[in-house]
């Protein structure tokens, strides 16, 4: 083994995901008659430009997933690193138990275009979503497709089209969680130069 590998050890497989998923900790809102629910996704990313479009890994047995399916709706509301606390907690407790909103004393609102929870305690931007029906896998994969209908971001962390990770905003910088409730946030961007 060359000197440069000489610090590489195996991964366990079950937690090879985790070398390449540290992107943004999302929190997926859902509502649906009444009942409405919020929940931790560490699995998300974009799949399509034009229709702007998503991927985001729900459980098919949680209360979440239920409520997406029988609305068609959700909304990805991403937490900045002062909600670390929340998202863990929001992640770590079940809706079905109660409103995890009344619980955590969320400040929310419908959204405009499909009238899924948007959160304003700690998030930085938010997905409106619109479930993109997949009826071969509904049953058998964890990972939803969705339409993004909206999309808004706090202009002190986003704007022009691309994230602002300064000194003087480090509590609105995205989370990424490490598993087990360990959680860094995005800081120190470093801008590529040219090669020659």
């Amino acid at each position: 083994m060359t000197q440069q590998f000489e610090h590489f050890k195996p991964v366990a497989l079950n937690h090879a995901s985790r070398l390449l998923n540290h992107g943004p900790t999302v929190l997926v809102t859902s509502a649906h008659e009444g009942r409405r629910n919020i929940m931790a996704a560490a699995w998300s990313m974009p799949v399509e430009f034009t229709p702007p479009r998503i991927a985001v890994v729900i459980d098919k047995h949680t209360f979440s997933r239920e409520l997406i399916a029988a609305s068609g709706v959700f909304a990805v509301c991403i937490p900045g690193a002062a909600a670390a606390d929340l998202a863990y907690a929001v992640g770590t407790s079940s809706g079905r138990e109660g409103d995890k909103f009344a619980r955590f004393r969320l400040d929310s609102q419908p959204g405009a275009a499909t009238g899924a929870p948007l959160l304003a305690t700690g998030c930085v931007a938010w997905l409106e979503c619109r479930l993109i029906p997949e009826r071969h896998a509904e049953d058998a994969y964890d990972t939803c497709f969705a339409e993004v209908a909206a999309a808004a971001a706090d202009e002190r962390i986003f704007s022009g089209g691309h994230w602002s990770f300064r000194d003087d905003n480090a509590d609105l910088h995205t989370l990424h969680h490490l598993g087990a409730g360990n959680f860094v946030r995005a800081s120190a961007m470093i801008k590529a130069k040219p090669l020659p």
